[in-house]
């Protein structure tokens, strides 16, 4: 059973989605500030998180940057409507994906189901080798969706981790940032390149010894972005 925690502190949209998604067999928790969600999240492991940007005591973009110092569990933000600001601020922050108010619930589960699939997808038996990618002082462990650098584990996001495994599968080959969108996110992703930018961007920060001179992920200007070898 998937566990998700619903963050907001409009209580009649945490009432919705968390009866829709028990309709769909999930076990939801509920947290309407902050401080309340960051405990829950220290004590408890969940699958996904929704949160909410405007919250009590702690906003989302807090929770968000404080929850990344210990655990990569995916996050979907929920934006005001037309902010595009907060919703490059919610992936600068560590989001995963987001969702703009009012939304519709259907599309609320298609994006967390989606989400999950990627990140169980890597899930095997014990006895199946152990899938890895290594280039260099760079390491990535498939199926237990980890990052390494020298030896010392990277904590990515679920999305960063999808961008990275896709660019460093495949070498030296340049995906345009629209490809990007759609491979990663999925061709009915709303959202627009830049998230794409700020995903790179993240990436590099977190990889790279220095990041505006890379060593892996490159740009090819006018084109998008590629792995070097």
């Amino acid at each position: 059973m998937s566990r998700v925690l619903v963050v907001d502190d409009e209580k009649n949209i945490v009432k919705g989605i968390t009866f829709s998604l028990k309709q769909d067999g999930m076990e939801v928790d509920t947290a309407y500030d902050g401080e309340e969600a960051l405990g829950l999240l220290r004590e408890k492991e969940y699958d996904i998180v929704l949160l909410d940007i405007m919250l009590p005591k702690l906003s989302g973009f807090e929770v968000c940057q404080q929850l990344r110092e210990f655990s990569d569990v995916p996050v979907i933000m929920l934006t005001a409507k037309g902010d595009d600001m907060d919703k490059i601020l919610g992936l600068e922050y560590g989001a995963d994906d987001y969702i703009t108010k009012p939304f519709n619930i259907l599309e609320v589960k298609a994006r967390i189901k989606a989400i999950m699939r990627r990140t169980v997808r890597g899930r095997s038996a014990p006895e199946q080798k152990v899938r890895t990618i290594e280039h260099g002082e760079l390491r990535l462990d498939i199926d237990a969706r980890r990052a390494y650098i020298s030896g010392r584990e990277i904590n990515l996001t679920a999305k960063e981790f999808d961008v990275l495994e896709l660019l460093a599968s495949n070498p030296n080959k340049v995906y345009s940032r629209e490809g990007l969108l759609t491979i990663i996110w999925g061709k009915d992703y709303p959202g627009d390149e830049r998230t794409v930018d700020v995903h790179i961007r993240r990436l590099r920060e977190k990889i790279e010894d220095s990041p505006s001179n890379p060593r892996y992920v490159h740009t090819k200007w006018g084109v998008g972005y590629y792995f070097q070898a």
